[in-house]
């Protein structure tokens, strides 16, 4: 099979890469992956495999329609990660999160249609519906999306699902719960609090703490994804949801514990405008039809989190000196 993974220098896309190419050579795909190196793509998070002949790097942009075509030309299957991620930069820069998550997968999935792409799989995310007071959502739960990045998600969702409904296209969108683990840059509430926390600087946790996320592992994520893959059917929403939901302050002191830190760097700020309260899927659908089990407890997953961040400082240092800011959780 020959992949094309957008967005795969990414935190979930270039694990999703390691992984494949961790395959003997008679398993592993043949994968090029197409990434813009904005600030939170990164070389160097494909380093362990840069050297694998199976594996094609090309620097450009999912707006830019040739280079698209081109290359959707020549694979068997797209698996798309690129998007605009963070919902704090969304609220100041939403024409960026519309170009790039709304008319860059459109542009995708026109050149799939064009060359008859064996199949598209569309990586979403949870934040599509809103916020859930209470019980989990299923596949069939109406969009919701209250922040300017979510919105766009859930346009990208709609897109795909209507180029099979339109075009017949072999279309798989996954939704997921919060992601966490290596190589995730420092924006988000785990890496963020996690080098700060090793520093010894304070950590902003928005309003009380109180708001809920359901916590999915890198690792797990990537194998949802790969499931829906070779396994999902054309069409169809599969949730790849967490083992784990915890209030924002109860992952801080987690994170505190293992950074030997005490509470007197917990500095509460003002909340997001639109902060969503709570997320929590229902993945029975994955279960049953994939046969998606998560793996990774959060207690062992921020453990193994926490030690690569301090093992691996050359890799985080250079990037937290233009961004130490609020968290997205």
């Amino acid at each position: 099979m020959k992949l094309l993974v957008t967005g795969g220098a990414g935190f979930i896309g270039s694990h999703y890469v390691r992984t494949l190419l961790a395959a003997p050579d008679d398993h592993a795909p043949r994968i090029t992956v197409l990434d813009r190196l904005t600030y939170a793509g990164n070389r160097d998070n494909l380093a362990p495999v840069a050297a694998d002949p199976r594996l094609t790097f090309v620097e450009g942009d999912i707006g830019d329609p040739h280079l698209v075509d081109d290359l959707v030309a020549g694979h068997d299957a797209v698996v798309h990660f690129a998007a605009e991620s963070h919902v704090d930069r969304s609220i100041t820069a939403a024409a960026d999160f519309a170009r790039t998550n709304l008319l860059g997968t459109q542009l995708l999935l026109d050149a799939a249609v064009r060359h008859r792409t064996g199949r598209f799989v569309h990586v979403s995310t949870d934040e599509v519906y809103g916020s859930a007071d209470t019980g989990r959502w299923t596949e069939r739960q109406p969009l919701a999306p209250r922040s300017p990045y979510a919105a766009s998600k859930a346009g990208s969702d709609l897109l795909a699902l209507a180029a099979y409904t339109t075009h017949g296209l072999d279309v798989v969108v996954t939704r997921s719960s919060n992601t966490y683990g290596p190589y995730q840059y420092p924006e988000k509430i785990i890496p963020l609090f996690t080098t700060n926390l090793l520093d010894g600087l304070p950590v902003p946790l928005y309003g009380d703490g109180s708001h809920r996320r359901e916590w999915l592992h890198v690792a797990d994520h990537c194998a949802g994804v790969d499931l829906a893959l070779r396994h999902g059917r054309a069409g169809e929403v599969y949730h790849l949801g967490g083992r784990d939901e915890l209030a924002n302050r109860d992952l801080t002191a987690l994170l505190l514990k293992l950074t030997g830190r005490g509470p007197e760097l917990v500095h509460h700020v003002a909340d997001r405008p639109g902060h969503d309260h709570r997320y929590a899927l229902d993945s029975t659908k994955a279960a049953t039809e994939l046969g998606y089990r998560p793996t990774v407890p959060l207690t062992d997953g921020l453990t193994a989190t926490v030690t690569w961040y301090r093992d691996n400082r050359p890799w985080w240092e250079p990037l937290i000196t233009r961004h130490r800011r609020p968290p997205t959780p």
